[in-house]
């Protein structure tokens, strides 16, 4: 008779054991970059409690070298550190993933926060905050990540020379990959779904931060900086993502037009 515990599912064979193992969901891996120890220990222990699996590091040097022998679900990310900055290693980690990065940072100045989302972070946090809303922030995160918006096409081609690929999350411009962060991926998305739609800051905000983003809407014109930086010929005279001056933004299918 196979060992069981109390309210358990006896294994009565190997089929039964790998289709049990096929049912479960690995815990999503979170790496937390923070030298106040007080912090990394909290945070870690709500993160667990919520049934993520947490590495922390004190400094961006093994945060690097943890982050490139491993692979991570999510980096949560101080922007102060000792050695390297956490804006320095978010820019290294953008030359090799799209991994999304929440920053963690004690600095209230537009300018700190749009630096941070510029170079590639898909959300902040200011300290002082709570353990609660950094879990809530962690999960919406990684849902606007992992859940499309329901595309037009798996494969999305357009006379611009531009191709978005949904299924396997990447762009292709005349055929060469062009490297975008989920942010961006989700706000060029939003723009190409819809060519010549235009859309407000408020509305792509809301596209890429959720309902309950609180900071100021022009954190858009920094990632569309970015994206023009990576898909048009001329950044300075897109022809791409145009902009509606006094309204925001827009997609054009057609380059020249």
């Amino acid at each position: 008779m196979p060992c069981m515990l109390r309210g358990a599912v006896p294994f009565n064979s190997i089929m039964n054991l790998e289709t049990f193992l096929k049912g479960v969901r690995a815990p999503m891996k979170i790496l937390l970059v923070d030298d106040e120890k007080k912090i990394t220990t909290v945070l870690k222990a709500y993160l667990q409690q919520e049934g993520f699996q947490v590495s922390t590091a004190v400094n961006g040097l093994i945060a690097l070298t943890m982050f490139k022998e491993n692979t991570f679900d999510l980096l949560i990310l101080d922007l102060m550190l000792p050695g390297m900055s956490g804006t320095d290693i978010c820019r290294e980690i953008r030359k090799i993933s799209s991994v999304p990065i929440i920053m963690l940072t004690a600095k209230v100045e537009e300018e700190d926060r749009l630096l941070g989302l510029s170079l590639g972070a898909d959300d902040y946090i200011t300290k002082p905050f709570s353990p609660r809303e950094v879990v809530a922030r962690v999960r919406a995160v990684l849902r606007r990540t992992n859940n499309e918006t329901s595309p037009l096409a798996d494969v999305i081609s357009y006379d611009n020379g531009l191709t978005i690929d949904n299924i396997q999350h990447e762009i292709r411009l005349n055929d060469q990959e062009v490297f975008l962060t989920p942010t961006e991926f989700r706000i060029l998305g939003a723009l190409a779904k819809h060519p010549g739609r235009v859309y407000s800051r408020g509305q792509l905000v809301e596209i890429v931060q959720g309902h309950d983003f609180d900071g100021d809407d022009r954190v858009i014109d920094a990632h569309i900086k970015k994206i023009r930086q990576k898909i048009e010929a001329t950044p300075s005279e897109p022809q791409r993502i145009l902009t509606v001056y006094g309204i925001g933004y827009k997609f054009n299918p057609n380059v020249g037009e």
